[in-house]
């Protein structure tokens, strides 16, 4: 291909962003303006946790309504996207030319990290969809190396997501749901310093500090008391290849502070 697709973060909020009219929401029923329609995606969520990496071969896979609590409706819906079994193998192939040792999950489903960004996007389901895991216990370097080793794809019309959250404190966001949805100024000023640092680091192209960014970062246990959220942006980053310019396509919160920052990477 003459113009390689970019690759994606998107931070996807909870499942019931499906159905809310949000800046969020909007945003990634506009991803297609900035990516085009791919052949494939190769998709990463947060919520797709493994002990090394784990390619979905499924081609047909169904619904994990992996989530408590919201409206029915949600329960019922459904995202009929194909998967992909030829570029799942060649995924693992790619992974395991990179030194990684991958392995195979038959049967997958779609968890909501994956279906609610894509049903918003995409939703014809009209574009095959193969997932591949995190490792909660890997750090960015090795996410965006995961990244890396699938870069070649974007030549080839295969659009590499990542989704995440730049920020996930859940618990400042359900006591802040308790609370009336007051804005702790504490959190505000947290995730406001948080994710500047990275809009300026990647501004920079400072990617051994965005790397660093547990070092680095300021207010980061305040924003990712665990590391998995953020785990994609890394994957995204990496699948860029050398030299990509960051953009950071869309920036909003929610009760001020719960951040739906999504970058893309050409």
């Amino acid at each position: 291909m003459s113009n390689p697709v970019p690759t994606v973060f998107v931070s996807h909020g909870g499942p019931d962003i499906v159905l809310n009219d949000t800046p969020a929401s909007r945003y990634l029923k506009s991803l297609p303006q900035l990516t085009g329609k791919p052949k494939a995606i190769v998709l990463v969520s947060a919520h797709f946790e493994t002990d090394g990496p784990v390619v979905v071969t499924d081609a047909h896979p169904e619904m994990i309504y992996d989530f408590g609590g919201f409206q029915r409706e949600l329960y019922e819906l459904v995202y009929p996207a194909p998967g992909e079994p030829d570029v799942a193998m060649r995924v693992a192939h790619m992974l395991a030319d990179a030194g990684f040792k991958p392995r195979i999950a038959p049967k997958r489903g779609y968890d909501h990290g994956a279906w609610t960004t894509m049903k918003l996007a995409f939703p014809q389901a009209d574009v095959p969809i193969v997932q591949l895991s995190i490792d909660p216990h890997r750090d960015a370097a090795y996410h965006f190396a995961l990244g890396r080793a699938l870069a070649p794809l974007r030549e080839e019309g295969v659009l590499l997501v990542g989704s995440g959250h730049i920020t996930h404190n859940l618990s400042a966001v359900f006591g802040a749901m308790r609370g009336g949805e007051t804005p702790d100024p504490r959190m505000v000023q947290a995730v406001a310093e948080f994710t500047e640092w990275f809009a300026d680091a990647f501004e920079e192209g400072d990617e051994a500090a965005i790397l660093a960014w547990r070092a680095r970062a300021p207010f980061v246990r305040e924003n990712h008391p665990t590391d998995e959220h953020l785990m994609p942006l890394f994957f995204a980053y990496g699948a860029a290849g050398p030299d990509a310019k960051a953009t950071r396509a869309h920036a909003s919160k929610e009760m001020g502070f719960f951040a739906y920052d999504s970058w893309v990477f050409a």
